[in-house]
């Protein structure tokens, strides 16, 4: 899916209007539509009540169209003007079609205190004050509302995006409708998949609204999202004469004292996306722990230093093994000491095979990051915010409000592919392409999940998909898989290891 900006979508508006589609009648589609998915997510029900907050402009005529569906199938939804009156033509339309309904008509500026107890007290509420031209921050009259909305007990729905936050910015100067609903006109834009813009949205879907898909897919966009299909693309058809060997080798360069589950998950999470045999390169102690329990692996257990960690004695079997294998992941809880710093600087510089970092791997290279200009090999690197701001050198909140331009700078300056983990991950290649991630929920931010997400990165470059296409389906598929994860054990309980079990019925589904 494309993610367009404000001035892109407006265009786009255009472009349909110009082709015979009116814009109340693009109106009157995101209205209904949006009031439609209001009533499916949360099962609103005759008996409730609802209001909905408009603007003056034509999101506030948005919102007056919902109310208008909603009343009717039977819901009462009072409608509160609380930013003086209607101002466009097409929201004066929808206005007139609202009085002719005789739908209650609050102006919050005349009857405060019933607007204010309208709000207050609404089951459900529909944010339509601002939409995707609004810049900077709430204006004193609106600030109270918005309070106000905040605090009520109400489910919200936010027209196209809350109130508060920039379309193409994802910023909140300093107060922002806090949604359970986003819904979004035609495409995603930015606001839903920036930070801050990101946590004010609630669940954010997509409606349309009439606009031809040929001219969606003709439209010049900011960003476009992973997909199923290209997923799909990477998951080859399975020939009947296939052995291991047709679905390639892994060599896995985990684990430390202490941190064997680290070894363990990325060896499993590879497993998961069909690679042929994972050959685990761990300590002795990690040996020990793990091929118990995972038996399917292949162990190269390995000398250790005195803390615990692969002595860099065995970097030369670990290279020599490294140019036999289809692909090499390194990092998951490696730890960082000098022996360690040498493997990791080694197996960049003379690796011949497409390469991963993940964790303590990207600690080590944030250490002198310029060592990835002199790599033979196509790399991967997988960072969470904390481990890209030691990369780029800025704070995690630098990096958490710039994460599209902080991917898309390293990639192209130490030509890697960067994959920067978050809610909606960023996945950026060297030759500029980037794309964002829609799939995943808040239950997987939790220890282990990165172990995961690289191990099935690597289980897929290793059957010798492009890097860039196996980044990218790794982190769909890592996202879908937590998701069934929330369906059946909710945001809190669900563990990295469930999300290993969901993988193969995600993967069923995309197959």
């Amino acid at each position: 899916m494309k993610i367009l900006s404000c001035e892109q979508m407006r265009r786009l508006e255009q472009a349909a209007v110009d082709g015979g589609i009116g814009y109340y009648e693009l109106m009157k589609n995101a209205g209904t539509a949006s009031a439609k998915a209001f009533v499916e997510q949360f099962g609103i029900k005759t008996s409730d009540r609802v209001v909905s907050v408009c603007g003056k402009g034509n999101n506030g005529g948005d919102g007056i169209v919902a109310a208008l569906y909603l009343n009717s199938v039977g819901i009462r939804t009072d409608i509160i003007l609380v930013d003086g009156e209607i101002k466009t033509a097409e929201a004066a339309k929808a206005m007139k079609e609202a009085s002719r309904a005789n739908i209650p008509v609050w102006r919050i500026w005349e009857e405060t205190e019933k607007s204010i107890d309208k709000i207050k007290n609404a089951d459900y509420i529909i944010d339509a004050i601002y939409g995707i031209g609004f810049k900077g921050g709430l204006r004193e009259n609106i600030l109270p509302v918005v309070e106000l909305i905040n605090r009520s007990r109400g489910k919200v729905m936010a027209m196209d995006l809350p109130s508060g936050a920039e379309c193409d910015s994802g910023q909140v100067s300093n107060l922002c409708v806090n949604a359970d609903l986003t819904v979004s006109f035609t495409t995603l834009k930015p606001v839903h998949v920036l930070y801050p813009s990101m946590d004010f949205c609630g669940v954010t879907g997509v409606m349309s609204v009439g606009i031809s898909p040929r001219l969606v897919e003709r439209s010049p966009y900011w960003l476009e999202t992973t997909s199923r299909a290209s997923a799909r693309a990477v998951l080859k058809k399975r020939r009947t004469s296939s052995n291991k060997g047709t679905f390639g080798t892994l060599l896995a360069v985990c684990g430390s004292y202490g941190m064997a589950g680290a070894a363990l998950l990325a060896v499993k999470g590879a497993y998961t996306c069909g690679v042929g045999l994972v050959r685990a390169a761990v300590t002795n102690a990690v040996y020990a722990i793990n091929s118990p329990v995972f038996p399917e692996a292949v162990y190269m257990p390995l000398k250790e230093n005195e803390n615990g960690r692969i002595s860099s004695d065995n970097i030369k079997a670990i290279i020599e093994q490294a140019n036999k294998s289809a692909a090499v992941l390194i990092g998951c809880g490696l730890g960082v000491d000098d022996d360690t710093r040498k493997l990791v600087r080694e197996l960049i510089l003379r690796c011949e095979v497409p390469l991963v970092l993940d964790a303590d791997a990207l600690n080590i290279v944030a250490e002198s990051p310029e060592i990835l200009r002199h790599a033979q090999c196509d790399i991967i690197i997988t960072p969470h915010p904390g481990e890209m701001s030691r990369l780029c050198g800025l704070s995690v909140k630098q990096v958490q409000l710039n994460r599209k331009d902080c991917a898309e700078f390293f990639a192209e300056k130490y030509n890697v592919i960067t994959v920067l983990k978050g809610a909606y991950t960023i996945i950026s290649s060297p030759s500029g392409r980037c794309l964002v991630n829609t799939t995943g929920n808040p239950g997987m931010a939790r220890g282990g999940s990165g172990d995961v997400l690289a191990g099935m990165i690597s289980g897929l470059l290793a059957q010798g998909g492009k890097p860039f296409d196996c980044a990218c389906a790794g982190v769909y598929i890592h996202g879908g898989a937590g998701d069934i994860c929330r369906d059946r054990l909710g945001e809190y309980s669900m563990l990295a290891s469930d999300i290993i079990a969901a993988v193969p019925e995600f993967l069923q589904n995309i197959l």
